[in-house]
């Protein structure tokens, strides 16, 4: 069987959603996990913190590092990725899954909040991938999985959140430029992204509740990572997955056990046709 079992996985924004549960389904198979997010104490509205996530990691049955991380900030980027390999003697997986979300529109859409979504996003993507290939250049099967939607160049992804759009595409680019780039080295880089929305706060918090009710557990986020972290690194680069996707191809059948709400029809996520 498929495992990650003794690979160290450096996972951005794993505090809380989709990073946490890729965290968690990592620690099943043993792996060592980075949980490098933003969050060190509880905040008042969202569970989870780099401390509690090490926790659930360690009671999985994985090994966890708990690393406070800006990944706005390069040297700490730097310095994170390099406490990681010394804790675990080296850097298997890097998942980019740190984001940070505006859905408005231009004339609604500030300074601060365009430069934090293109911070969070793509910039740290691209400085979080940087500064882990030469680590990658080491592991024997080396991944990189951005949490970015597949390109689609239509104008309605991005009239009425063109910033949010430029900033989730630039990670998507990411994925297409460094997949060529990389693909000497044997590193994969590939995009996964939810093909019905995901129960996690980005949703709760920015869409209105009757789709939160039609979205899937995070759970399907991380058995597709899953599958395609544990794939031949060699074989699998420059691919824009979408979860359900790779779970078919892997033979699951029964989605249903995935939606928060059993019965409710689900709701498409943005950038899925």
């Amino acid at each position: 069987m498929a495992t990650l079992g003794g690979k160290t996985l450096f996972i951005t924004g794993a505090s809380r959603g989709i990073g946490r549960e890729i965290a968690l389904r990592a620690a099943r198979d043993g792996a060592n996990v980075v949980i490098a997010a933003k969050t060190a104490t509880p905040h008042p509205k969202l569970q989870g913190t780099v401390h509690t996530v090490a926790a659930e990691v360690e009671a999985a049955g994985g090994r966890a590092l708990p690393v406070v991380l800006d990944v706005r900030d390069e040297s700490a980027i730097a310095a994170a990725v390099e406490s990681a390999a010394m804790a675990f003697g080296g850097i298997d997986i890097l998942v980019n899954n740190a984001s940070a979300i505006g859905l408005t529109p231009t004339l609604q859409t500030p300074a601060r909040r365009f430069d934090l979504m293109m911070g969070v996003n793509v910039r740290a993507t691209f400085l979080c991938s940087q500064a882990c290939v030469a680590r990658l250049r080491q592991a024997a099967n080396p991944h990189i999985l951005n949490l970015a939607p597949p390109l689609s160049m239509k104008a309605k992804w991005f009239e009425s959140h063109v910033a949010y759009t430029i900033s989730k595409y630039g990670m998507s680019l990411c994925t297409l430029g460094m997949a060529e780039e990389f693909r000497k080295d044997g590193i994969a880089v590939n995009s996964l992204w939810p093909a019905t929305t995901i129960a996690t706060a980005a949703v709760e918090f920015n869409f209105p509740p009757e789709i939160l009710a039609a979205s899937r557990h995070p759970a399907i986020m991380a058995d597709a990572a899953h599958a395609i972290l544990t794939r031949p690194s060699r074989e699998t680069s420059g691919n824009f997955f979408l979860d359900e996707d790779v779970l078919r191809s892997a033979g699951t059948t029964d989605f249903d056990r995935y939606a928060l709400t059993p019965g409710v029809p689900l709701f498409k996520d943005l950038f899925v046709d």
